[in-house]
C-alpha cells in the first residue's frame, strides 16, 4: 500500500474543504484535499452553484414572459435537458477554476508548500493516519493535523424512499428528463420554497408545496412568512399545511394522501416528489470509532472553542452543526486552518451572518428578527419601507420588495438586524452587515450619502424616519411605510 506524508491533510473539497486548504497553503504547509465524489461538493454540484443557476435562468425566463412593459416576446419555450446543460456547464466551469488553482500550486521543485488532490473515500485508522480508497488502489495517508470538510447530505423522510426517479431530494434534481407536470415539495425550508419558485417561475409544472408547519420559512417574523406565502400563491404554488400520510405509486402518477389539522383528508396526484427536510452532516464513512472523536444525540462531533474535535483533528462546514451555508463553511474552513497554526485572533461569531433566499423576489436577511427580539426581552424599533415609493424601482419597473430594519429603542440606536426582498437585497445586506459588525449608530450611519437613483435610497429614508427626518412621511403614505415600537416587560 503506498504511503504519503502531509503536514495538513483536509476531507472534502466542498466549500469549507477548499477554503481550509488554501488557507494551510498560506500558512507554508503541503496540503492534501482527499475527495470521493465531486471537486467543488455540494457547493458547486446538487448544491449552492447548481441550484442558483437554475433559480437564475427560470427568472430571466419568468422576465422574458412578461407582458408589462411595452414589449412582448413571441414564440418563447424551454427545453427541460438544454436548461440543465446550462447549469452543467456552470459547475464544470468553476469546479475547472477549483481545479486549475489545486494544479498551479500542486508540489514545487523548492518544497517549501503544495496543495495536491486525491480522489477516493477516506477513513480513519487512527488519528494520525487515514486510508483513502478508490477503484484503483489505497492509500495509507498520514499527516500532523486533518481537517474534516465532509458537508452534509439531504435528510431521508420516515415514508418517502429516495429512487432518483419518482421520488427524489435536492442530489436528484439534474436526474429528471424533462419537467414534471405535476410536483409535491415536501418541507416548506428555504431549500423547499426555493425549488418550488424554480419549477413555479418556469410555468411547466404544477407545484404542491407540503409541510406540517403553518408558514413558509417558520423562522423568520410572520410578515416576511406571509409575504413568501403570497408570492408563492400568486406564482400558483399550492401550499398545503397538512401531514403526509402515505404515498401510494401508481403505473402513470403517484397518490398522495393528506390529513389537515380540520380533520379532512384529500388525495392528490403527482408526477415526482422532491423531499426537502433538512439535511444530516457525513460520518457515516469516515470511522471515526478509531479516533478520539465524540459524537452528540444528532450524530454531530463535539467541538471546543476552535473546532477541534481531536488532539490534531479539526472540523468545519456542514458536519459542524451549524447552518449549511456556504459563506459559514468557508469561514470555518479558514478558521481551522488558523487554529491549527495557533493563529486565533478573535473567536467565530454567527451573530451578523448574512443570507439569501433565492425566491421571487430574493429575500436577503442579516441579524435578529422581531420573534428573536421579543424572546431575548430587547426593546427594539422597526420600520418597514416599500420598494414601491423608491425611485430607482419605479423605474426598473419592479416595486416588488420592501426593507425592514429592527434597531433599539433609544436616541442613537444599534441597528439589530434587516430583511431585503426584492432586487439588489443581497448588495442592500452587505452595507447593513458592514455597519452592524462596526457597532456604528444611527447618527453616524446617516452622514453616508447614497446614489440616486438607487435601491438603498429605500435604507436611507428607513434610517431618516427613525430621527423623524425623512422626504416622504409614513403619514402621507400609511401601506408603503409602517414604523412599530416594542417594549421590553
Amino acid at each position: 500500500m503506498k504511503k504519503l506524508k502531509y503536514d495538513v491533510c483536509v476531507i472534502g473539497s466542498g466549500p469549507a474543504g477548499f477554503a481550509a486548504a488554501m488557507r494551510s497553503y498560506d500558512f507554508d504547509n503541503h496540503v492534501v484535499i482527499i475527495e470521493g465524489s465531486n471537486l467543488g461538493g455540494a457547493g458547486i454540484i446538487n448544491g449552492a452553484l447548481t441550484s442558483k443557476t437554475l433559480w437564475e435562468l427560470s427568472t430571466n425566463y419568468a422576465t422574458a414572459k412578461r407582458t408589462d412593459r411595452g414589449y412582448r416576446v413571441s414564440g418563447i419555450d424551454v427545453d427541460y435537458n438544454k436548461v440543465q446543460d446550462r447549469v452543467y456547464q456552470a459547475a464544470r466551469e468553476k469546479q475547472y477554476q477549483l481545479l486549475s488553482q489545486i494544479e498551479t500550486f500542486s508540489r514545487r521543485s523548492d518544497n517549501t508548500r503544495s496543495i495536491s488532490l486525491i480522489k477516493g473515500w477516506a477513513r480513519f485508522k487512527n488519528s494520525q493516519v487515514i486510508v483513502v480508497e478508490s477503484k484503483e488502489e489505497q492509500i495509507e495517508i498520514y499527516a500532523d493535523s486533518f481537517i474534516i470538510a465532509t458537508g452534509s447530505t439531504p435528510r431521508e423522510h420516515p415514508l418517502l424512499k429516495i429512487d432518483q426517479r419518482r421520488i427524489i431530494n435536492s442530489d436528484d434534481i439534474s436526474s429528471l428528463k424533462e419537467f414534471p407536470k405535476r410536483i409535491l415539495i415536501v418541507g416548506a425550508g428555504i431549500i423547499g420554497c426555493e425549488f418550488a419558485t424554480i419549477f413555479a417561475n418556469y410555468e411547466q409544472t404544477q407545484v404542491h408545496l407540503l409541510d406540517s408547519q403553518r408558514r413558509v420559512i417558520p423562522f423568520e417574523d410572520d410578515d416576511v412568512s406571509d409575504y413568501v406565502n403570497k408570492k408563492l400563491l400568486d406564482m400558483g404554488v399550492m401550499h398545503h399545511k397538512a401531514t403526509l400520510r402515505e404515498v401510494r405509486k401508481e403505473p402513470t402518477h403517484i397518490d398522495v394522501i393528506l390529513d389537515y389539522e380540520d380533520g379532512h383528508t384529500e388525495v392528490i396526484a403527482v408526477d415526482v416528489i422532491l423531499v426537502s427536510i433538512g439535511r444530516v452532516p457525513n460520518t457515516k464513512r469516515l470511522s471515526l470509532e478509531n479516533t478520539n472523536i465524540q459524537l452528540d444525540e444528532r450524530g454531530i462531533p463535539k467541538v471546543n472553542s476552535e473546532y477541534q474535535v481531536d488532539k490534531n483533528i479539526y472540523v468545519a462546514g456542514d458536519i459542524s452543526g451549524n447552518m449549511a451555508l456556504v459563506n459559514i463553511a468557508e469561514m470555518e474552513g479558514r478558521f481551522a486552518a488558523r487554529a491549527i497554526e495557533k493563529n486565533i485572533t478573535f473567536p467565530l461569531s454567527y451573530d451578523n451572518i448574512s443570507t439569501i433566499m433565492f425566491f421571487k423576489p430574493e429575500i436577503s436577511a442579516i441579524g435578529l428578527t422581531e420573534k428573536e427580539c421579543q424572546a431575548k426581552n430587547i426593546s427594539y424599533k422597526v420600520i418597514t419601507y416599500q420598494h414601491s415609493i423608491i425611485s430607482r424601482a419605479i423605474a426598473m419597473r419592479e416595486t416588488d420588495g420592501f426593507f425592514k430594519i429592527i434597531v433599539t429603542n433609544e436616541e442613537n440606536p444599534l441597528i439589530l438586524g434587516m430583511r431585503a426582498a426584492g432586487l439588489q437585497s443581497a448588495v442592500s445586506i452587505i452595507f447593513i452587515a458592514t455597519i452592524m459588525n462596526n457597532n456604528t449608530r444611527l447618527n453616524d450611519i446617516m452622514k453616508t450619502i447614497h446614489p440616486h437613483p438607487s435601491i438603498s435610497e429605500g435604507i436611507q429614508e428607513c434610517l431618516r424616519i427613525l430621527k423623524g427626518k425623512s422626504i416622504l412621511k409614513p403619514e402621507a403614505f400609511p401601506e408603503q411605510i409602517k414604523f412599530k415600537v416594542w417594549e421590553s416587560v
